[in-house]
């Protein structure tokens, strides 16, 4: 098939890209390149530069290209970001997505398989560490991890907030004009490519930091629960998802919770790193425990991960480093 890659030269999507090339794929890439970088991808991969809220771009590369299917990973995706700059978030991930799909159905795509989050979706889960159910009076009390698909969102955050009105989109979509789907709930994906100097992603932060002996930081007292899920898992989960015959909302994770402390000291180990770190207090929007039960993507797409988090957070600060070295 050939299929379009939007957000293909980031940090995910380049992995899918060169899963999707593996497999004999034809794919082509978009990215507005405000990340992603072009020696991410296969040289011989084609690069549109368009920003997936530019309907006249992506429609020319839509009459150029034909693509028969569409695996939407552009997205802004900072959710202390999305709260400072709600509008600009909405247009990039709701409009843009609206775009996509109303091209992919006038060009009568087979698939959109599309990045949502489980991170953010699924807002605040009961958890250990605050009686978060007692605190809500009056209310249901939130869904206790490891979420389902039928937990019952509440996201927190405008980025959150965002995937689930495009999730309603695609169904809407489906229902209306019978265009096939499969919904990705990720959960934190880190590994090789994530940008040590960006503002999300805490395993890259922390492994960038750590290699070049800079001060380190934690959001909160660092007991935070995470689901965290190596990139090469999420891309395997993409092309699986194409190649499936189903529709539907799947999670995209471990199913094991991981504290942020744990995960320090797991990086610590791995780059020789000595210092403590300093501790800030927690920002809007910031949840404090997720975790997702996967057992649908196993039952329907023949998924689950592979790659366990020590040899994960072993890959990237290999990468890190040679990158650091690199730089």
């Amino acid at each position: 098939m050939k299929i379009l890659v939007t957000g293909g030269a980031g940090f995910i999507g380049s992995h899918i890209v060169r899963w999707l090339g593996k497999a004999g794929h034809d794919v082509i890439a978009a990215d507005s390149l405000r990340t992603g970088k072009r020696t991410n991808l296969p040289p011989d991969v084609p690069l549109y530069e368009v920003d997936i809220r530019d309907h006249d771009g992506l429609a020319e590369l839509f009459a150029a290209e034909r693509p028969q299917a569409v695996l939407h990973q552009a997205a802004l995706a900072n959710v202390r970001e999305s709260m400072e700059d709600p509008i600009t978030y909405a247009e990039v991930n709701v409009i843009g997505t609206l775009n996509l799909l109303e091209l992919a159905k006038d060009y009568n795509c087979a698939k959109f398989v599309f990045a949502s989050t489980g991170g953010a979706v699924y807002g605040e889960g009961k958890s250990p560490i605050l009686a978060l159910d007692e605190s809500e009076e009056g209310g249901p009390p939130p869904p206790e991890p490891p979420f389902t698909e039928e937990s019952r969102p509440q996201p927190k955050d405008n980025y959150g907030a965002n995937k689930l009105g495009c999730e309603h989109y695609i169904e809407l979509y489906y229902q209306n004009y019978d265009l096939p789907y499969v919904i990705l709930r990720y959960a934190n994906v880190y590994g090789p490519r994530q940008d040590v100097k960006g503002e999300a992603g805490v395993v890259a932060i922390f492994a960038g930091a750590m290699l070049a002996d800079h001060a380190t930081r934690i959001t909160g007292d660092g007991r935070q629960k995470r689901d965290f899920i190596y990139v090469d898992d999420v891309a395997r989960a993409n092309l699986m998802a194409l190649n499936s015959e189903v529709t539907g909302t799947y999670n995209v994770g471990t199913g094991l919770p991981t504290d942020i402390n744990t995960v320090y000291r797991l990086l610590a180990d791995l780059t020789e790193y000595r210092r403590s770190p300093s501790y800030m207090p927690r920002p809007a929007g910031e949840v404090l425990a997720t975790w997702l039960d996967c057992s649908k993507a196993g039952k329907e797409l023949g998924w689950e991960a592979d790659v366990d988090l020590r040899e994960g957070l072993r890959r990237t600060v290999e990468w890190a480093r040679t990158t650091s070295v690199n730089a």
